[in-house]
């Protein structure tokens, strides 16, 4: 099956989602920056990901999909099912 990748709007703010094993996966950065309103979700994202996941040596909840990036490449990008968000 060919993942389809479309956008979601939340608050205003695009989140790239994906159809990944029969699911719909969105982009944690992307989820980030619409509750968040960050100027830096990408940041924000990796602090939160190394004090919660790293530090305390949880099994992490999100895995790595292809998503188009504002440049028009794909690149691996943190991903999370809607009962993770």
């Amino acid at each position: 099956m060919t993942n389809e990748v479309k956008m979601a709007i939340f608050k205003g703010k695009e989140i790239r989602k994906i159809i990944h094993q029969n699911e719909w996966w969105f982009s944690v950065v992307d989820v980030v920056e619409a509750l968040t309103d960050s100027p830096t979700p990408r940041q924000y994202w990796g602090k939160v990901k190394q004090r919660e996941f790293i530090d305390l040596q949880l099994s992490p909840f999100w895995v790595q999909l292809k998503l188009e990036s504002s440049d028009g490449k794909k690149y691996e990008t943190d991903c999370a099912n809607f009962e993770l968000i």
